[in-house]
């Protein structure tokens, strides 16, 4: 990997929490990153605290709504037009389990299960679009952020209509996330660019995690470390395709390993977003 003073990283949900905590590490090592958020007040504000508090001027911020994927294209495209080079990609936006503590179910611009469009379709979306700028950025990295709370993809009711949970939505999209992540570490260079994905730590004090009235059992710092690790070590050159539990290598649910799962999803995926 080169240095990550010569590095662009762009982090999807860069506002708040844990993907705005990343950003203003990796400021501080001089990296030049691309945040992304869904609020202009909120972008600009974290992107001048960052700035204060790293003495960075190498900051700029993106707007986009990830529950249209419309916004997702418009963002690929002002990436791929105003970056010629982008050596790490951090999928890190999404919604939890609940919306303002209310379980109920929600449905994207495009008509999809929120969950499932912000956390994994978004992603699927903008990682797809920018495959090309990474590969000529390599080496490069794509870091999925996922989790341990995993369910598998119901072919049958993807769109959760007929019984809806909002623990289950929010699990089925980051096995998603997961299955995605392994079928583009079987698609891609590993010495050009990898994909790896971690669960960061457990309950970390976020907006998502307090929103869903649940008490934090792990720091925000253990996540950035855990994270920050996938983005920057260079022990992990040419390491593609595995899940991580924090700093450990782990086995996800069983799905993920599934062929033609991944397969099916792949094939959805595709339709839903007109690749």
């Amino acid at each position: 990997m080169r240095p990550l003073d010569e590095q662009t990283i762009l982090i999807t949900g860069a506002t708040d929490g844990l993907g705005r905590a990343l950003a203003a590490e990796l400021a501080s090592a001089g990296a030049t990153l691309l945040l992304h958020g869904r609020d202009d007040a909120r972008g600009r504000q974290a992107i001048e605290e960052i700035a204060s508090s790293t003495g960075s001027s190498r900051l700029h911020w993106l707007k986009a709504d990830f529950a249209s994927l419309d916004e997702v294209r418009g963002l690929a495209d002002r990436v791929t037009a105003g970056y010629p080079q982008v050596a790490a990609l951090v999928n890190n936006a999404g919604i939890g389990f609940t919306s303002n503590g209310a379980d109920r179910r929600e449905e994207s611009r495009d008509g999809h299960e929120l969950r499932f469009a912000v956390n994994y379709l978004a992603g699927y979306l903008l990682t797809r679009r920018l495959l090309s700028r990474l590969g000529d950025s390599a080496p490069a990295r794509i870091v999925n952020v996922a989790s341990l709370g995993q369910a598998p993809v119901d072919f049958d009711d993807v769109m959760l209509r007929k019984h809806y949970d909002g623990f289950l939505a929010y699990r089925q999209s980051k096995l998603a996330q997961i299955m995605f992540t392994f079928d583009l570490a079987d698609e891609l260079d590993p010495g050009k660019v990898t994909a790896n994905c971690l669960h960061p730590a457990t309950f970390m004090p976020t907006k998502m995690v307090l929103d869903a009235g649940a008490t934090p059992a792990s720091s925000l710092e253990e996540g950035v470390r855990a994270t920050l690790r996938l983005i920057t070590d260079p022990g992990l050159d040419g390491v593609t395709g595995r899940f991580f539990n924090g700093a450990a290598e782990a086995e996800p649910h069983p799905q993920a390993r599934d062929l033609a799962a991944r397969g099916r999803l792949r094939e959805l995926s595709d339709q839903l977003c007109a690749l």
